[in-house]
């Protein structure tokens, strides 16, 4: 009696032989194992391959005329909207040099001057601002979870408008400071992910960092947040809820116009990640902004 199991196994033996047959053949050059349309499939996936390597040399060469032209044309983009304006940059946690020079570049482009640029402590040194606080409530920051958010406040409006208070306590306020605090026309906030918190110092930096910029927002100061495209996990939901502008892809020439203009009063969220609004203000805000 003809068995259709054995004939199905031998069937797919003879397949599967051929198979090899044909990836050995191919890889030792040997003619006779690879059929003429087996030559064929090979010709034509070599064709394949070198069509897509023309098409990626030519779209290279586009990426590369496009990137020329963006940077030839940025200048006008964002010529004089910071003219004569003091930005400051703070970084929320750690500093970053690469953003540090990136916002220098970018305010500097539109004509402006980065005046001063500070990183908060985090967590907020509740002990240590207590002690030097000397001569005002905040003497009590320590034992006095209300005033964390007051005492944000006001340090938001002496970042711009400078202060005795942020003077007195900046030693354990900030971990690093650059330049000269007073009258600024716009800031730059730079946030890091606060890790390994406890519960009562996560609640306390969020308390303080909130403070902050509705201390900054009571000035009408511009203010934007800004983050790399890299950057993990992104800030810009935190920026969107404390209702500031933002750029996610600041290393682009994009990000940098568009933090130029956010700083010069436009607002909303700008950049590469599914968070932005757009990559750049429209045509129409951004001329209003010259």
């Amino acid at each position: 009696m003809f068995d259709y199991r054995y004939h199905a196994l031998s069937l797919a033996a003879v397949l599967f032989a051929l198979a090899v047959g044909v990836l050995i053949g191919v890889a030792i050059g040997d003619s006779n194992l690879v059929s003429s349309a087996q030559n064929g499939i090979v010709r034509n996936l070599r064709s394949e391959v070198r069509d897509s390597q023309r098409n990626l040399e030519q779209a290279g060469a586009r990426l590369s005329e496009q990137e020329t032209l963006a940077t030839d044309l940025w200048p006008f983009a964002v010529h004089g909207v910071l003219t004569g304006k003091n930005i400051g940059l703070v970084f929320l946690g750690d500093s970053s040099d690469k953003v540090d020079a990136l916002v220098r570049d970018g305010v500097g482009e539109a004509g402006g001057n980065v005046k001063a640029v500070v990183a908060v402590r985090e967590p907020l040194d509740t002990s240590g601002v207590a002690a030097q606080a000397t001569g005002y409530r905040y003497t009590a920051l320590a034992s006095d979870p209300t005033l964390v958010r007051q005492f944000g406040v006001r340090i938001g409006k002496q970042l711009v408008s400078g202060g005795q208070l942020l003077e007195r306590v900046h030693t354990r306020l900030l971990s690093s400071y650059d330049g000269e605090l007073g009258k600024l026309e716009g800031l730059v906030i730079v946030r890091s992910d606060p890790v390994g918190m406890n519960a009562q110092a996560a609640r306390s930096t969020a308390e303080f960092e909130s403070g902050l910029i509705a201390g900054v927002a009571s000035g009408g100061v511009p203010a934007v947040g800004v983050e790399l495209s890299t950057t993990e996990p992104s800030q810009v939901p935190w920026y969107k809820a404390e209702s500031l502008a933002s750029v996610d892809d600041l290393e682009t020439i994009a990000g940098r116009t568009a933090l130029a203009l956010a700083l010069a009063g436009d607002h909303g969220s700008y950049g590469v990640k599914p968070t932005a609004d757009t990559l750049l203000p429209s045509p129409v805000s951004a001329a209003g902004q010259h």
